[in-house]
């Protein structure tokens, strides 16, 4: 094995030598090319983000020009800048529920964070500061800060990191009754439920029909909110702006990150509804002591007001419709019952689920070899969530590569 890197992997092994990882160099379009020129398709838009596509001079250019004239400046106080506040405008006129405001962040672990904070707070503020219970579900992915780590229902991401975040209770994640045997102990004491509309890095599973609106009927009935955690849903990548559109939902926090900049600059946020920002703004003199470095970043904002303009004009929230169909007829097209034993996803973002001792890491990697790169998730599903400028025939090939990768491990 080769010496280690100085470079500390996220989600690898800190033992594993340099020669083990892949160095990318370029990408275009759908496609990324490694140090040695090898090129590939980008199975999973990256880490489930790059929805318009690697390489977009509409977007590397709005970042140079925004950077020529204020590359950074904080948001705290009295500060603010025109890219935050155009976005932050756009983002509320397309937000999901009416009369929304939108704080701004780095990433999906601070926007769940956030989302997390503002619910127990809101409740505080009107006199309820017994209500900090966040019901959350298993599996799900919300992040790595411990906020967003406690409500993560990954045993296995949260082992050897010490006690989390307190009043979180996790419940099956398509399972109502859970729930309300939960409200009827805990209803009381209720902050938030939070849910990803499809959850994603747990095992890209869809909601069961009328399940998203069941938890919008049971915060109503216990007075708590309903946070639907969107940094892979939204953005176009289920066939509407946002998964609580495409499922008919209003929520009244949504977190986002990913797809707003489509990865070409870190930035993230939360949608705040009628419901919080009410009782935020009820007292004058409240300060919200919260707040990140580089949320409202005036280069990463004009990054987004590109990325969400290249949305609009390549109509990419509807083209997510066809890319999503045609991979789920791919995919459907390789299930063998044996190796690739089924298929499940919604919109544009789609898994296979692998047979017994057909081992995902290992399907990975030859799938690398093959110039395809999705994402294993546990031992038994295979991720995919392109970029929603993929062709037709880039798409076959993944669903091929697949195949081709099940059959020789």
């Amino acid at each position: 094995m080769s010496e280690v890197p100085a470079f500390l992997h996220a989600f690898a092994r800190p033992a594993a030598g340099a020669d083990t990882f892949v160095n990318m160099a370029a990408g275009e379009g759908a496609h990324v090319t490694d140090v040695n020129g090898k090129r590939y398709i980008d199975a999973l838009a990256s880490l489930w983000y790059c929805n318009v596509g690697h390489g977009r001079r509409e977007i590397i250019d709005a970042v140079t020009t925004q950077m020529t004239k204020l590359a950074a400046f904080h948001t705290f106080d009295r500060f603010t800048n025109e890219p935050a506040e155009a976005l932050t405008a756009r983002l509320a006129a397309l937000a999901p529920m009416p009369d929304a405001r939108v704080f701004l962040t780095s990433g999906g672990s601070e926007s769940v964070d956030t989302a997390l904070k503002l619910a127990r707070l809101a409740h505080n503020i009107a006199g309820a500061p017994e209500r900090t219970v966040i019901v959350s579900r298993a599996p799900s992915y919300h992040g790595v800060s411990y906020g967003a780590l406690a409500a993560t229902g990954l045993p296995l991401n949260q082992q050897g990191f010490g006690p989390m975040l307190g009043d979180v209770v996790q419940v099956p994640h398509d399972d109502l009754a859970a729930i309300d045997a939960v409200l009827v102990e805990q209803g009381d004491h209720l902050a938030a439920i939070i849910a990803e509309p499809v959850v994603g890095a747990g095992g890209v599973l869809p909601p069961s029909p009328g399940y998203l609106a069941g938890l919008r009927e049971r915060c109503d009935a216990y007075r708590g909110f309903l946070i639907l955690d969107e940094v892979i849903c939204g953005f176009g990548r289920l066939g509407a702006w946002w998964g609580a559109q495409h499922y008919d939902v209003v929520p009244d926090l949504v977190t986002f990150a990913k797809g707003v900049t489509s990865g070409y600059q870190p930035l993230g946020g939360v949608l705040v509804g009628r419901a919080v920002r009410e009782r935020l703004e009820a007292d004058p003199s409240l300060v919200l002591r919260h707040g990140h470095t580089y949320g409202g970043h005036p280069t990463a904002c004009a990054a987004a007001l590109a990325n969400l303009d290249l949305i609009e004009a390549e109509g990419l929230v509807e083209r997510a419709t066809k890319v999503g169909h045609h991979l789920r007829q791919a995919l459907e097209s390789v299930v063998d019952g044996t190796r690739i034993t089924g298929v499940r996803g919604d919109g544009a973002v789609w898994a296979a689920a692998l047979g017994d001792g057909v081992d995902a890491i290992a399907v990975r990697d030859a799938m690398l070899e093959l110039g395809v790169i999705p994402r294993p998730i546990g031992t038994s599903t295979m991720a995919f969530c392109p970029p929603l400028v993929i062709d037709d025939a880039d798409i076959d090939r993944c669903a091929a590569a697949l195949s081709e990768a099940a059959a020789s491990v």
